[in-house]
């Protein structure tokens, strides 16, 4: 099956500290690179969010491109939801 390209950007809780933040971030570079090619990873830093979500006025912003089977991103948006410290997240299909 063909590989495609895909980018997703995440916010961490502003809640977390450096410790679980960058554990947190890890654990998504481990999983994305185990189940196909990171390609790039920018950690944005704290900003503010345009509308509270969950009583945060702000949120750790991180992107990651990525290079994966179709079938990736559907787990990936899976651990996603499960992953308490993440409040909000989007997964896109690069274009060619």
């Amino acid at each position: 099956m063909v590989e495609r390209k895909y980018e997703t950007v995440f916010i961490i809780s502003p809640a977390l500290d450096d410790e679980a933040r960058n554990s947190l971030i890890e654990k998504f570079k481990n999983l994305i690179s185990s189940n196909g090619q990171l390609l790039t990873v920018e950690e944005w830093g704290k900003k503010r969010l345009a509308y509270k979500i969950d009583k945060h006025a702000e949120g750790y912003y991180v992107l990651m491109q990525f290079i994966s089977k179709p079938e990736f991103p559907r787990e990936l948006e899976r651990v996603y939801r499960i992953t308490d410290g993440v409040i909000r997240f989007l997964i896109v299909k690069l274009e060619k």
